[in-house]
């Protein structure tokens, strides 16, 4: 099962594969840490929180580092949108980008 990544508006723009964050298309663009979402490059952007890349004022948890680029998965298909949903937090999933 794919656990895909939503923005605000509830449209599916990424996907999970192990440690990775990859968009839509399959490219690598991020890497998680516990909670901690960070670029691929391994500057910190934000939280993975229900199922989105958020910004919760927690600061910053510094750089990982580049763990090297995982690959392409391929496209895993897009399940639809999910629907508007507001945890109170700002959608940063654009950071990734």
């Amino acid at each position: 099962m794919t656990d895909y990544i939503y923005n605000a508006r509830g449209s599916a723009v990424g996907f999970i594969r192990g440690k990775y964050i990859h968009a839509m298309n399959g490219s690598a663009i991020g890497q998680i840490s516990g909670t901690h979402v960070h670029k691929l490059s391994g500057a910190y952007v934000g939280e993975l929180h229900e199922c989105m890349v958020v910004d919760k004022h927690l600061g910053s948890f510094g750089n990982i580092g580049n763990p090297g680029n995982p690959g392409n998965p391929g496209s895993p298909g897009n399940p639809g949108n999910r629907g508007v949903v507001n945890y109170g937090y700002p959608d940063v999933f654009h950071k990734l980008l």
